[in-house]
């Protein structure tokens, strides 16, 4: 039997929905945190400094929205432990995570790239989600289901240079995002992910810093930019909200058309 429409209204709406956002200090993580407080959810803004998330939070809520921050350092399973039971014991439990916070400590040839270097970029952009999603499972699915929203990249899709591991990494997580949709989607927990291109944000600083390397990437991109945080969030809104209640296992690629 098909599902019963959705009022409009309601498409986007994420009122006494809790979600958490890592990475969510500054950059897309930042705009998509101040996006769901706008459309109602309560919403726990984590990253690795306390006093960062307290600033976000304290601003939302000057602005009317509800938020709270709870520092979390992705590589540390007992801080990723603490940030689930921290927002189940704020707020009640979970409905909405993204998987923002993401690490490339190095740029260049993937023969520089060394033993830690590896390891701490897929320690925190494939292992994090991973853990952090499994630890969200119970709650979202008491709850009668949930949307985790995994931040990917078109580096997942085709390797650019100098971020050779970072590319694997995100390759990864999307085979990660489609292993976990078919495998929760029973549950109502749905999983996609965002693959942004070239997005002005401190994390993708070497890339726009120099022009000559921010015309390398933007003269192959039919938009012929870069894009903003502002242009990611809203597909992070729709992902987290009814609007996208048949939406499970994708790529949503928000790149100015550079895949194509």
């Amino acid at each position: 039997m098909p599902a019963q429409p959705i009022p409009e209204k309601a498409l986007f709406d994420l009122t006494g929905k809790v979600a958490i956002i890592t990475g969510a200090s500054k950059g897309i993580g930042e705009e998509i945190a101040r996006l769901y407080a706008r459309f109602g959810a309560n919403v726990i803004v984590s990253s690795r400094k306390q006093d960062a998330c307290d600033e976000l939070a304290q601003d939302i809520q000057a602005q009317g929205g509800n938020a709270t921050g709870v520092a979390a350092h992705v590589g540390d399973m007992d801080q990723l432990q603490a940030l689930v039971a921290k927002t189940i014991s704020v707020y009640g439990g979970i409905d909405i995570l993204v998987n923002n916070a993401a690490s490339n400590p190095v740029f260049g040839p993937s023969l520089d790239c060394d033993g830690m270097a590896f390891d701490k970029i897929m320690q925190a952009n494939v292992k994090a989600p991973f853990e952090l999603s499994k630890l969200c499972y119970s709650s979202m699915k008491e709850r009668g289901g949930g949307s985790i929203i995994m931040m990917s990249s078109i580096a997942g899709h085709t390797p650019d240079p100098g971020l050779g591991i970072y590319s694997v990494s995100k390759a990864s997580l999307n085979m990660l995002t489609k292993v976990l949709a078919k495998e929760w989607g029973a549950d109502g927990i749905r999983v996609n992910a965002i693959c942004p291109g070239l997005i002005k944000t401190k994390f993708s600083q070497a890339l726009w810093q120099d022009d000559k390397i921010l015309d390398h990437f933007t003269k192959r991109i039919p938009i012929a930019r870069m894009g903003t945080t502002d242009e990611i969030s809203p597909l992070a809104l729709f992902l987290a909200s009814d609007a996208s209640s048949y939406s499970t296992g994708s790529l949503f690629y928000a790149d100015g058309g550079t895949v194509i």
